[in-house]
């Protein structure tokens, strides 16, 4: 596969009115699109936090200032696939400190597609949903836009992109940097004080030295070339760079002491060549992540990191994707293709002073998981009906390195699925889905290891499970669609079977993943409301349940852990001039009543937070935004305490939650030429 691959990298590339008012605009029954998020987003390079307050189906998963993760109906981790220009990309950290959407930059995103279910057999391990970032592309015509965004908590900005060319080359460089101290929650609480809380604080080992930190220090990169050898051919070059530095995780044992990522894309596509190719497309990416975490800013590493404990990880991906469009007659089109990856990911500890002991001991013992599929997918499109269907079959090898002694892995399924719409009237529309998709394990599920150092003992425990099934997906979606001249609306009811769904069991204290079946199901509502040629109205709400079929063993719980309760986002938009706008937004949830107690899951209150921004157009050049995110400054938490993740405990036991920021006050000043 590795030789693959690399022989592979060798021979391998408004309507303005509408787009304010539907900021997620639906470009298919199974798939919702965010658009324009460069120029919306310029609040932080934080995608988790905007998506969270974009879409009522995306929660976030709250970690730090930054760097933060998200659930998609229910669903996150690798249970979700995100890719960046069509290139997978995955944390090193197995506490999920650098998740996939840490990896890009707001500032360079022009849009998001999000497929919510079993619905994407191009992609390698798409269970329950996808979230495609795409990035800028080059300009023909030389422009570029500067940008300065300062705000609460000593948050700092700055942003440039440059793009231009001709027929025949483009090119795109992009760049920021971005630092802020440690936000306070509605309590005034940073960082610092929110896990040495008088009440029930963490254990003094595991709280900061001091309360003066930075949450973290991010510059990122962007650089793109395109060229067209040929009035049917091009070739598409691509590197993006993530260096952040010094990543505050307070809820969490350990911070990063950086992280820096590559992604590197290449990819040619051939166009009408034959009566059998409308389109021809070969894709080579590769990405790596070096991640190490460390107890150096909390009291157990002692003065200067003397007895500091580490787990350093590093990840790399290589694909390659293959793929024939074409058409079969005036209704049908085909999609044929090839895909194939390798992942490898390898941690170890390191100590010093007291800690020397670990060193070198596993964490993730050099796995390499590598994946070869084909697929196929078929789009037929009549008067008023139209059905795509595809089928995707994967072949996939999990191999630790030979010193471990753990047992290799190998898994094969055949994914399918296929989506009816129906076109009742000129205004509505109908669609049915269903579908069947699967994921195997990852190295941490199989094979993760635990470090420590028991009075004379020094312990590597197998958290792991290296026996786990990989999980499969069958799903049923259907909804509609109404559309009128001055509103829309989309409702869409889901039920999923999830067969050896991994899920973590806190009460075992080795192999603490296994199999187990559940269900999740659900209701999403999303629309838009035209008041006046001025004022507009956006909505949505989404509600979810996720049960397991049977409590695990010595437990009773059968909540299924991170269904988050029922969600609503509200937004009422004033376009007072052309391209000049304020918005109040309002997102908000009920308590969290349904949840996985035995698995560290806690009673969270309801909140509903207001955000204001105006944007407004000082010239053609210069445009001004300036937002107040947290209006009455609440104190409120958004993401439960799933023990899958190693977080900080209180006094009593239990998780500590982690509160969202205060009132927020940001400016952002952007200058384009």
């Amino acid at each position: 596969m590795k030789k693959l691959l690399l022989t592979a990298s060798i021979i391998a590339a408004f309507n303005s009115q509408n787009l304010l008012a539907e900021q997620l605009n639906t470009i298919s029954v199974e798939a919702t699109k965010l658009s324009d998020v460069s120029g919306e987003e310029v609040k932080s390079a934080d995608l988790a936090e905007a998506l969270a307050k974009k879409i009522p189906s995306v929660s976030i998963v709250r970690r730090s200032g930054i760097a933060n993760d998200i659930i998609l109906r229910g669903q996150k981790k690798d249970n979700i696939n995100i890719l960046i220009d069509n290139a997978k990309v995955y944390g090193a950290c197995p506490n999920r400190m650098d998740p996939p959407t840490s990896h890009v930059l707001t500032n360079t995103i022009d849009s998001i597609e999000i497929i919510q279910g079993p619905y994407d057999v191009e992609n390698f391990g798409t269970l329950s949903g996808a979230v495609e970032i795409t990035t800028q592309k080059p300009s023909e015509n030389f422009q570029g836009e500067i940008s300065l965004n300062v705000g609460s908590w000593d948050y700092r900005k700055t942003a440039t992109t440059l793009s231009g060319g001709n027929d025949s080359i483009r090119y795109l460089v992009s760049a920021s940097k971005e630092t802020s101290a440690q936000y306070e929650d509605g309590n005034g609480d940073n960082f610092f004080d929110q896990i040495a809380n008088p009440g029930l604080p963490a254990p003094v080992g595991v709280q900061y030295k001091t309360d003066d930190l930075d949450a973290y220090d991010k510059t990122m990169f962007l650089g793109k070339l395109y060229i067209d050898v040929a009035d049917n051919q091009g070739m598409r070059l691509s590197y993006m760079a993530n260096r952040s530095d010094d990543i505050l995780y307070p809820s969490s044992k350990m911070d990063a002491l950086y992280d820096d990522s590559n992604i590197y894309t290449v990819g040619y596509t051939l166009k009408n060549i034959g009566d059998y190719s409308r389109a021809l497309d070969l894709q080579y990416y590769s990405s790596d992540v070096d991640h190490p975490m460390s107890t150096l800013y909390r009291n157990t590493s002692g003065p200067d990191g003397v007895n500091e404990k580490a787990n350093e990880l590093t990840t790399d991906m290589q694909g390659l994707k293959i793929k024939n469009e074409m058409d079969l007659n005036s209704n049908s089109a085909l999609t044929i293709g090839f895909d194939s990856s390798v992942r490898n990911w390898d941690g170890s500890f390191r100590g010093e002073g007291a800690q020397f002991a670990i060193t070198g001991l596993s964490s993730i013992p050099d796995v390499d998981t590598e994946n070869v599929a084909v697929f196929a997918k078929i789009e037929n499109n009549y008067d008023g009906f139209s059905v795509k269907a595809g089928a995707r079959y994967d072949d996939t090898s999990i191999t630790p390195s030979t010193s471990s002694a753990l047992p290799s892995n190998d898994y094969s399924g055949l994914s399918a699925n296929v989506m009816t719409t129906i076109q009742a009237d000129k205004n509505t529309k109908y669609f049915v889905g269903a579908g069947k998709a699967s994921r195997v394990p990852d190295a941490r599920e199989l094979y993760f290891h635990g470090a420590m150092i028991n009075g004379m003992m020094i312990m590597n425990p197998l958290k792991g499970t290296p026996t786990l099934d990989e999980t499969i997906n069958y799903e049923i979606d259907f909804g509609m669609e109404k559309n009128l001249d001055n509103s829309k609306l989309k409702t869409r009811v889901f039920y999923s079977m999830l067969k050896d769904y991994i899920y973590f069991n806190s009460d075992a204290m080795l192999n603490a993943f296994e199999n187990i079946d559940a269900t999740i199901y659900g209701l999403e509502v999303n629309g838009s409301y035209f008041a006046s040629d001025e004022v507009f109205f956006d909505f949505g709400l989404a509600y979810l349940r996720g049960e397991k079929d049977e409590a695990l063993p010595g437990q009773t719980d059968t909540d299924l852990a991170e269904i988050t309760p029922l969600k609503a986002n509200v937004s009422a938009n004033y376009e007072y001039s052309h391209k000049n706008m304020a918005s109040l937004k309002i997102v908000a949830t009920s308590a969290w009543d349904n949840f996985d107690e035995d698995n560290g899951e806690q009673a969270i209150a309801g909140y509903g937070v207001a955000n204001f921004k105006l944007t407004h157009n000082i010239s053609n050049d210069l445009e001004i935004t300036f937002g107040i995110d947290n209006l009455l400054d609440k104190a409120y938490a958004a993401s439960n305490t799933y023990k899958d993740l190693t977080l900080l405990t209180d006094g009593t036991g239990d998780v500590i939650l982690m509160n969202e920021p205060g009132r927020y006050t940001y400016i952002n000043g952007t200058y384009k030429f």
